[in-house]
């Protein structure tokens, strides 16, 4: 994936870099239908399912918001963090999809 030809706010380019940096270039993968340019769902390739909706929209700048989201429909579990910077960001996409 190259990060910097994606229609994307900088931020979640940066952020996106530093996964890449930290975990590899293909562990990671990004949900084609989010169109938004202020926001990514990231997810592991074979679950998509679980995954973490990055925005930087309605945030301080230069600061991010995650919804965590679960693959349990019937409960539709999601966890809603805001105004994190990019390593409290990291921690909680980690944490969450590893």
């Amino acid at each position: 994936m190259n990060i910097w030809v994606l229609k994307k706010d900088i931020p979640l380019k940066l952020l996106l870099l530093e996964l890449v940096q930290r975990y590899g270039e293909n562990v990671l993968a990004l949900n084609d239908s989010e169109q938004n340019f202020q926001a990514i769902d990231i997810h592991l390739p074979d679950e998509p399912k679980l995954s973490a909706y990055v925005y930087t929209f309605g945030q301080t700048q230069g600061l991010y918001g995650i919804d965590l989201r679960y693959p349990i429909a019937t409960n539709n579990i999601v966890g809603e963090s805001e105004n994190l910077n990019l390593e409290q960001a990291i921690g909680i996409i980690a944490t969450h999809l590893f």
